[in-house]
């Protein structure tokens, strides 16, 4: 039996996706010393290895690359920081115990401070309620990509894809690569969910028809996909295919933060945390995907980079601004809000949310009935809210309210 291993840092990372490695670059860069990152998978670098399409860089690098050279510069830039994969951090414990199984045994790990960067998942088939029988060619995105990228397969040649999320574009790029041409892109919505004209350059550039007001009710087939039956305008409509691609409708991977201590906002599905990105435990941090779904990899980076400035400032300042928080909270048409508490008083603190139907109208931050930052907005679910305020004004609030109407 293999004694459990117990050691101290001043900083674990948990996820080596593009917010954890961004992250552990930072703190490098600040001269914090003895950061560890833990990862599940084999490799570091996150979903981008498998996302053979360029698109990956621009905001953190400059630069435009494909999915696997990003996840190997984000490894190569967090050079010197020890990272620990094939490694699973099992049990967050309060003051920053962690518990970790690794190929070596199981440990535990003592951090001063700990960043949850664990990134985000897509919605199976059962979390969509689709009826029909259980054949072979059922797969996300994700899973999509990997054999593709990762094992050189072709898991069929005629799919439906199931969203029209930005990933599902990244769906058709990785279908391509393999050659692979799907029959359908199927959205519930009344309008993709990508920006205009994505829904132009299926069609066209893909030749893939582009179904909206659609739902898949049933899958069909028995030892393989054989097709979906789409319902439409009150009609059902039986499409031929061998495979289903289920795109999108992210969850952040909160599962350590669920099963743990830490505070849950139940509307954005993430840990909630303060403006200095600190959890409800002032030991542990968050950054990235895992806060809310979902945001591309350079607004991830930048999340994670202001995460690792918060990290090294408490590492050296013995600061519990944190009992005098001022709640957010959403109203109105907003869906959620984050960061859900503010403790500074004297910075500039951005707010983000994001709308739970199509709305136009105006964003406002109110504070006992009076306003300290408004703009216009033309919401829509799956795009970004963002409005700046001056937290100075905050003295002696309890609350404040994120309205959009």
């Amino acid at each position: 039996m293999t004694d459990k291993a117990i050691i101290d840092r001043p900083v674990v990372i948990i996820g080596a996706g593009p917010a954890g490695l961004t992250a552990a670059r930072r703190l490098r860069d600040l001269g914090t010393q003895g950061v560890l990152v833990v990862e599940r998978n084999p490799e570091a670098g996150g979903l981008p290895r498998f996302c053979g399409h360029p698109g990956w860089g621009l905001l953190d690098f400059g630069r435009v690359w494909r999915g696997p050279v990003y996840a190997r510069k984000l490894v190569a830039a967090a050079s010197g920081v020890e990272i620990l994969t094939d490694a699973t951090v099992t049990a967050l414990h309060p003051g920053g115990r962690i518990e970790v199984s690794s190929r070596s045994g199981p440990m535990t790990v003592h951090a001063h401070a700990a960043l949850i960067a664990t990134g985000i998942r897509e919605a199976p088939r059962s979390a969509r309620l689709v009826g029909g029988s259980r054949p072979w060619g059922v797969t996300t995105t994700g899973a999509f990509q990997e054999m593709v990228y990762a094992g050189s397969l072709r898991p069929f040649r005629r799919p439906v894809i199931v969203g029209s999320e930005l990933v599902s574009f990244s769906a058709l790029l990785t279908a391509r690569h393999a050659g692979i041409r799907p029959v359908a892109m199927i959205e519930e919505g009344p309008r993709i969910v990508a920006y205009r004209p994505g829904d132009w350059i299926a069609r066209w550039a893909f030749g893939v028809p582009v179904m909206t007001n659609a739902h898949v009710v049933e899958i069909c087939g028995t030892d393989r996909v054989e097709a979906v039956l789409v319902e439409r305008a009150g009609h059902r409509e039986r499409i031929a295919c061998d495979g289903v691609i289920f795109t999108g409708q992210f969850t952040p991977e909160a599962t350590l933060a669920r099963l743990g201590h830490l505070h849950v906002d139940p509307r954005t599905g993430g840990p909630s945390i303060d403006d200095r990105w600190r959890c409800s435990d002032p030991a542990y941090f968050a950054a990235g995907n895992v806060l809310r779904p979902v945001e591309h990899s350079g607004f991830v980076a930048a999340e994670a980079r202001r995460a690792a400035d918060s990290i090294a400032t408490a590492l050296t300042s013995q600061d519990a601004s944190g009992d005098a928080a001022v709640a957010v909270m959403p109203g109105g048409a907003a869906r959620y809000v984050y960061p859900q508490r503010i403790v500074s008083r004297e910075a500039r603190v951005m707010l983000y949310g994001r709308a739970d139907r199509e709305h136009r109208g105006h964003l406002r931050v109110a504070v006992d009935g009076r306003i300290i930052a408004e703009r216009r907005v033309h919401a829509r679910p799956e795009r970004r809210l963002a409005i700046a305020i001056d937290a100075g004004g905050l003295r002696g609030a309890a609350a404040l309210s994120f309205i959009l109407d």
